[in-house]
């Protein structure tokens, strides 16, 4: 049985399991798919607030997060006031998906692998995106693939629209020609299970 949140999470749909916590769902995911989950733990608070910050609710469109996992930066978005029907959350694995659904009725739950996100989004008609944020574990897929994925995201929203990713490495996990795109690193973030930085991509030219 489930017990509400509180607060504004409440109101919108989101709920804690009391039989599960998003840690066991996790690791239990990781222990059968630890290539695919790559993180045994959701993100820690502050960075999962730290992502959200980097988001501008007044801009208007679709918020498309990559590999939300159980919501911990769903959560935190819904928090800084977008509404979940602005979300489009792309997970590949079911039970993550299942908990998404359950937690975020008014948000559109996309199964499938993120690195297709462009061609889901082109199909949802999902209309110019104000924002994307990733917590893939990116290293997994070849530089060229990171790139492209970037290029033709950021192409879907308007000139200046954030492709806002987490990484618990120092160099930029996307590789990026400084002439077409702007690649920015927030400080380093301490607490979190692994430190971790924030990087935020934009058209080269955006302001």
């Amino acid at each position: 049985m489930s017990k509400p949140a509180g607060g504004r999470l409440e109101r919108h749909g989101f709920f804690r399991e009391a039989d599960a916590s998003d840690e066991f769902v996790f690791l239990r995911a990781w222990m059968r798919a630890p290539l695919v989950t790559a993180a045994m733990l959701p993100s820690g608070k502050m960075l999962s607030r730290a992502l959200a910050q980097a988001v501008d609710p007044a801009v208007p469109g679709a918020i498309v997060e990559l590999g939300p996992g159980t919501g911990a930066v769903t959560a935190s978005l819904v928090e800084r006031g977008i509404s979940p029907d602005r979300l489009i959350l792309i997970e590949l694995l079911p039970e993550f998906c299942e908990v998404l659904r359950r937690r975020y009725p008014a948000a559109r739950v996309i199964p499938g692998d993120a690195f297709s996100a462009p061609e889901i989004l082109r199909n949802l008609n999902a209309g110019p995106l104000a924002a994307v944020v990733s917590c893939l574990p990116l290293y997994g897929k070849t530089p060229e693939r990171r790139e492209r994925l970037l290029h033709d995201l950021l192409r879907l929203g308007p000139r200046g629209m954030p492709f806002i990713q987490a990484t618990n490495f120092a160099r930029s996990p996307i590789p990026f020609d400084p002439a077409a795109i702007a690649g920015k690193s927030s400080p380093r973030i301490w607490f979190n299970l692994l430190p971790a930085l924030i990087w935020t991509y934009r058209l080269a030219g955006s302001g």
